[in-house]
């Protein structure tokens, strides 16, 4: 058992956050009014109380909150805890999806001490579920229950992005994840921007939070449908057979399924698969398509071998 020892707040991105002493966590978001708070992967940011200290003890004067982080905690060595870890404090549930973190640019401790344990010590979690976090509150480690697949699920519509629109094709997709066992770690609407969409496929892969990333959106023949170049700028090795199978499929129901520009492959061990915009779509060819991709997954995590004994 730890215990939350600040909990801290930042109005602006690039400033020390302030322990502000109670605040509430918000589901899929981070902590309310926080300026780092938002849908993606890296929703509520945590520090162990006692590389704090031992950075103290080195002659720095910090505050709680000078590296960034929301929560202090004392009583686990967060850095230890695997990805996928829950954590409870009264109604709030937390999962870590992230140990640590690169830097674009050297903080102001860094640039005052030669040093931050942020990149390193610094870990990461989304919100399962919401409520008050208080100073002096108890943080449970949950126990695990199976080891379900992690997936993020992008749209590409500037006008779902731009609120004119509602994203009824992500919300499929992920609704018929969340069905079939999978857990949604991320959910995001992005514009049709080639480098926005790719920077977002890259983090989430290379942060290695998601098992299979389902974008919608953006494969068909309009100047701005560009997620199959993104994909393609991100994914190391190629996975063909996926968008051959869901085309032979879809041109059973229409041959207008023929335009689709959709590809699929691998980046580390996260699978990206492309699928259409329309919620008709998505609903065809992800229906059809899960049961292989979950196999292909467990080949991918090494957790089965590729053939059967023959």
């Amino acid at each position: 058992m730890g215990k939350i020892l600040a909990v801290c707040v930042s109005t602006q991105k690039g400033t020390p956050k302030k322990n502000v002493g109670e605040a509430r966590l918000v589901e899929n978001h981070g902590l309310e009014g926080d300026a780092h708070a938002g849908n993606g992967p890296r929703q509520v940011s945590l520090l162990s109380h006692d590389k704090i200290q031992a950075f103290r003890e080195k002659g720095a004067e910090v505050a709680d909150g000078d590296f960034g982080e929301n929560l202090v905690v004392e009583g686990f060595d967060l850095k230890s805890l695997p990805v996928g870890t829950r954590l409870k404090c009264g109604e709030v549930l937390l999962e870590i999806t992230q140990i640590g973190k690169d830097c674009h640019s050297p903080c102001q401790i860094y640039h005052r001490m030669g040093d931050c344990i942020m990149p390193r010590e610094g870990v990461f979690a989304r919100v399962l579920r919401g409520g008050p976090v208080r100073v002096g509150d108890d943080l449970v480690m949950e126990p695990q229950k199976g080891n379900a697949l992690k997936a993020a699920v992008i749209t590409a519509s500037d006008k779902c992005a731009a609120g004119l629109r509602d994203d009824k094709s992500g919300a499929a997709a992920k609704r018929i994840l969340e069905e079939n066992g999978y857990t949604v770690i991320a959910y995001r609407v992005l514009p049709d921007e080639e480098d926005q969409l790719a920077e977002t496929l890259s983090a989430i892969c290379d942060a290695g939070v998601a098992d299979l990333i389902i974008t919608t959106g953006g494969t068909g023949f309009s100047p701005r449908d560009r997620t199959p170049e993104a994909t393609l700028r991100v994914i190391e090795r190629q996975a063909n057979g996926i968008i051959q199978a869901m085309l032979f499929h879809s041109l059973t129901v229409t041959p207008r399924a023929m335009l689709s520009r959709a590809v699929a492959g691998i980046r580390g061990e996260t699978l990206i698969v492309n699928l259409p915009g329309s919620p008709k779509a998505v609903e065809e060819n992800l229906s059809y398509s899960l049961g292989s991709l979950g196999h292909g997954l467990e080949i991918l995590k090494g957790e089965v071998k590729e053939c059967a004994p023959s």
